[in-house]
C-alpha cells in the first residue's frame, strides 16, 4: 500500500499510555488517533470517529462489567469506569480514540493498580477538560480469546474478493471468494469453498478439502485426504495426511500426524468450553475444536476432544485419545 508508516519500538511494555508516550516524538503537535491493535472495527464507524475533534468509540454489549464502561449524556462522554460491578451504562469503550493535541502532555500518568500506565486515565482527563463525543460503532470485536480469533477470521474473510495466483491445478476446484497468493500451490483433486485464504508458500493437496472461513498462513501444508473447516492455521504448520481439523486454531510450526481427528461438537449440543486463565469458559459456539500452541506435534491416528488446548511444544502419542488440556 502506498502509505508511509513510521514505526517506534516500545522497549518495555508498561501499558497503553506508555505505548503512546513512546510514540510521542513521532507525533505532530496536533490531534491524534489511537486504535487498539487487538480489535476489529467497521470502516464506516472509524470514518465517523476520524471526523470528530475529540472522541471515543462506543459499542453496546450484554455484559459491560467485563470492559471499560462509558457514562454518556447527550452524546458527551463524562466518565470511563473500568470493569465496574454496577455499570453506569451498557456502552463500552471500543479502544478507538481521537485525542486533542493537548493530550500529548497528559501521557505521564501514574501506575494503575495492576502496575501499568493506562490510556484510559488520559481519556478521563480529556473527558474532564474538553467535549469528548461518543461515536457509536456498528460493528466491533475484541479479539482476546481463541474463539474470538475465529470470529475475527470469519469477519475478515467474508470481505474477500476472489483473487487466484500461484500454481493451481486444472483439476482443482475453487468455489466462491478464494484468495490464493502467488507462491502457493494447489494440487489436483483439491476443493476449496470460499471464503478461504491460502498464503504464499503454502501447499494444498492432492485431494484435500478446505471449507468455511479457513485461513492458511505462509508456508503451511495441507496434504492428501485432509479436510480443514473454519480454522486458522498459522505459519509453517502442517496437516499432512488423512486428517480432520474443524473450528480450530493452530499456532506456528504445528505438525498433526497422519490420521489425527479433531472433535468439534459436544454430544449434548451445548456450547464448547475452553480453559481461560485456569477456568473453563463457554466459547458461545456450538462448534469449536482445539487450540494448539506453537510447535505442537501429534502422533498418527490420535483423537483430540472438543475444547482441548495443547500448550506450546506439547506432544500427543500415536493412537492416543486426548480429553484434557496439556
Amino acid at each position: 500500500w502506498p502509505i508511509p508508516v513510521d514505526t517506534v519500538e516500545q522497549a518495555e511494555q508498561r501499558g497503553t499510555a506508555d505505548a503512546v508516550r513512546t510514540a510521542r516524538p513521532a507525533l505532530d503537535d496536533a490531534p491524534f488517533v489511537v486504535l487498539n491493535g487487538d480489535v476489529l472495527y467497521d470502516r464506516a464507524s472509524l470514518a465517523a470517529l476520524y471526523d470528530a475533534d475529540a472522541a471515543v468509540g462506543s459499542y453496546r454489549v450484554e455484559n459491560p462489567s467485563a470492559y471499560g464502561v462509558l457514562r454518556v449524556e447527550d452524546g458527551r462522554v463524562l466518565e470511563v469506569v473500568e470493569k465496574p460491578d454496577d455499570p453506569p451504562s451498557d456502552l463500552v469503550n471500543t479502544g478507538a480514540y481521537v485525542f486533542p493535541a493537548a493530550a500529548l502532555s497528559w501521557l505521564d500518568v501514574d501506575e494503575s493498580d495492576r502496575g501499568e500506565l493506562e490510556l484510559t486515565d488520559v481519556l478521563q482527563r480529556a473527558c474532564e477538560t474538553t467535549d469528548v463525543r461518543s461515536i457509536p460503532f456498528d460493528r466491533w470485536l475484541d479479539v482476546g480469546r481463541p474463539w474470538e480469533l475465529l470470529a475475527a477470521n470469519e469477519w475478515t474473510l467474508a470481505e474477500l474478493d476472489r483473487e487466484v495466483g500461484g500454481e493451481v491445478s486444472d483439476d482443482a476446484e475453487l468455489r466462491g471468494d478464494v484468495v490464493v497468493e502467488n507462491g502457493a500451490t494447489i494440487e489436483p483433486g483439491v476443493v476449496i469453498e470460499g471464503p478461504a485464504y491460502v498464503s504464499a508458500g503454502s501447499h494444498v493437496g492432492p485431494n484435500a478439502y478446505l471449507r468455511g472461513a479457513t485461513y492458511l498462513g505462509p508456508d503451511t501444508r495441507v496434504g492428501h485426504g485432509v479436510e480443514v473447516k473454519n480454522s486458522v492455521v498459522m505459519a509453517g504448520s502442517a496437516v499432512p495426511h488423512l486428517t480432520y481439523l474443524g473450528d480450530s486454531v493452530l499456532g506456528t510450526d504445528v505438525n498433526l500426524g497422519a490420521g489425527t481427528t479433531v472433535a468439534n461438537l459436544r454430544h449434548d449440543g451445548a456450547p464448547v468450553e475452553l480453559t481461560v486463565k485456569g477456568d473453563r469458559v463457554s466459547t458461545g459456539r456450538r462448534k469449536f475444536g482445539i487450540v494448539c500452541g506453537d510447535g505442537v506435534k501429534t502422533g498418527i491416528n490420535c483423537t483430540i476432544n472438543a475444547g482441548v488446548t495443547l500448550s506450546a511444544d506439547a506432544t500427543v502419542a500415536p493412537g492416543e485419545t486426548v480429553l484434557r488440556d496439556r
